[in-house]
């Protein structure tokens, strides 16, 4: 029987794979900070791509895209500025969303949040 930490492995690897099959090169995997962590930071053609996994068996509460709470928009963007910081180079970015609901379909919301 595979536990929640397994699944949600499972579905970054294939957001992953989703990613850089349409062309985006990963930079680091669960990037962590005191503020969270990020699952995936790529790279697409010179903006910096930080990308937010949902996975949700039951979608009874809204699914995978209502579990992306103000507050956890708040703690990726706090770890995307050190991310940035640490990183050195000027380049723009963006954040994106792979979700991943119970059926398996997968859905990738580009600039999800708007910065």
């Amino acid at each position: 029987m595979s536990t929640a930490r397994d699944l949600g492995a499972d579905a970054e690897v294939r957001a992953r794979a989703h990613l850089e099959a349409h062309g985006l090169r990963t930079e680091a995997c669960n990037f962590r900070s005191r503020f969270g962590e990020i699952d995936l930071v790529c790279a697409d053609r010179g903006t910096c791509v930080f990308v937010e996994v949902r996975r949700r068996a039951d979608t009874r509460f809204g699914g995978a895209a209502a579990s992306i709470t103000a507050a956890k928009r708040r703690r990726l963007a706090a770890t995307a500025q050190l991310y940035l910081a640490r990183d050195g180079r000027d380049r723009p970015c963006r954040f994106d969303v792979v979700l991943i609901d119970g059926d398996g379909t997968l859905e990738w919301i580009r600039d999800a949040f708007g910065v």
